[in-house]
């Protein structure tokens, strides 16, 4: 049986890296679909993807978003665009290179034999395997996702981790428009939901590797509502249970 396989990237500012990726993950064997999603990049990331359309019409896609409106609405976009158009299996990756793309194939034969439902791309699950990052905040992501455990009990060693691949049952099984954070905490509240509906979830070791070109997203702001946001979804799980979405199920 053949897949349909779709990856979805948001951009903001990504100029740099986009064409590169777009070609990447084009020649990956397994004929993998891709959707940028572009917050209206100043820099000319969305012309760049339109381009690029000509040469893979059948698969790469753009969906274009007025302003700066956050990772997490971006990725519950394209996760409605992709069970709206019936993709099998859905990825998230970020356009920096900072995941290497030949890991997406991996990702996939992981969960295609549905033992498990939700491979997470984990830089942590064989010790620390992050290049060019500086110390601290090597232990800042390290001790946030110790951190998650210890408050939330979700069995994930690297919880921010934004390099996945999900079977679709998982995102028709979660109320998308009840995840509440856009930042890394939405990365955090996707994984604990999809865990406390009773999906199975497996980590799969990965090296990251910091971004060589553009500019980081991360803000101090970002790093707050993480930190709340694991108290905030510990709280929830207690007095309101998650509950599959109607049309989902395991």
């Amino acid at each position: 049986m053949t897949h349909r396989k779709l990856v979805i990237i948001p951009t903001y500012n990504e100029l740099e890296n986009i064409s590169d990726m777009v070609h990447t993950v084009m020649n990956l064997e397994g004929n993998f679909q891709l959707l940028i999603i572009d917050d209206g990049s100043p820099d000319g990331t969305a012309a760049v993807v339109k381009s690029l359309q000509t040469e893979f019409s059948d698969r790469l896609h753009l969906l274009e978003r007025q302003g700066k409106l956050g990772l997490g609405t971006a990725y519950i976009a394209g996760f409605k665009w992709a069970l709206d158009r019936d993709y099998d299996f859905i990825f998230e990756m970020d356009c920096d290179f900072s995941h290497d793309p030949k890991d997406l194939i991996r990702l996939y034969n992981t969960v295609k034999d549905r033992t498990y439902d939700l491979a997470i791309g984990s830089r942590y699950i064989t010790g620390v395997n992050v290049v060019n990052w500086p110390i601290g905040r090597v232990l800042m992501s390290y001790f946030a996702s110790v951190y998650v455990k210890f408050i939330t009990g979700l069995p994930v060693k690297d919880a921010t981790a934004g390099f996945k691949c999900y079977h679709r049952s998982v995102l028709e099984g979660i109320r998308l428009d009840e995840i509440k954070f856009i930042g890394y905490a939405f990365q955090i509240e996707m994984k604990f939901t999809a865990w406390k509906l009773g999906f199975k979830l497996i980590e799969v070791p990965i090296i990251f590797t910091d971004r060589t070109r553009g500019q980081s997203k991360m803000s101090p702001k970002i790093f707050k509502e993480a930190v709340l946001g694991v108290i905030w979804m510990k709280i929830k799980s207690v007095f309101s249970p998650y509950r599959l979405n109607q049309s989902g199920s395991i």
